[in-house]
């Protein structure tokens, strides 16, 4: 029964879904492996080669038929699309928002405080002279709002976001007021 449905007309199809699955589980695990999910990480990676197994064992049985191969080949390609985009929804981890503004830092810093984000002010020195440097980290699911605090504060600002790869002690992140 299982054989009749592979080597059908729904075989490749099957082998398409197969692959969009097994590659959005490697592309999340990838990137959960650079931010040290070392739980999640390991189970995965084996349910992902499960289903690796099963979609190259179909393709291998099947190379005379190109659309399995097709399949097999749209299912990578869509699988990492996806990936990328179930990662960038469930944004796990920190981010490190770095700020440059020339004037109102300490307003700005205000505001992002009030707003639940915890601040660090510095002072700098810029091509034209002195500058206020905010420095933030924050929950990477709050990088959006974060990012339109300081465009409506200090639209002429210059921001950096990045990933931290560690964070030790500091502030805590207290839940954001909606």
């Amino acid at each position: 029964m299982l054989q009749e449905l592979l080597a059908g007309p729904t075989g490749p199809l099957v082998v398409f879904l197969l692959r969009v699955t097994d590659v959005t589980m490697a592309t999340v695990r990838m990137l959960l492996i650079v931010r040290g999910h070392r739980v999640l990480v390991p189970l995965i990676g084996f349910c992902e080669i499960v289903i690796w197994v099963a979609a190259v064992g179909t393709v291998v049985q099947h190379l005379d038929s190109p659309l399995h191969v097709v399949g097999f080949a749209a299912g990578f390609a869509t699988g990492n699309s996806l990936g990328l985009f179930l990662e960038q929804r469930m944004a796990l981890g920190l981010a490190t928002v770095r700020t440059v503004v020339k004037t109102g830092g300490a307003e700005l810093a205000t505001t992002l405080r009030d707003e639940g984000f915890g601040v660090t002010e510095l002072v700098g020195r810029g091509r034209d002279g002195i500058v206020e440097v905010l420095y933030s980290v924050i929950p990477r699911r709050s990088v959006r709002r974060c990012v339109e605090l300081i465009d409506h504060g200090a639209p002429d600002s210059f921001v950096v976001v990045d990933e931290p790869r560690a964070i030790r002690r500091g502030w805590q992140f207290p839940k954001r007021k909606k």
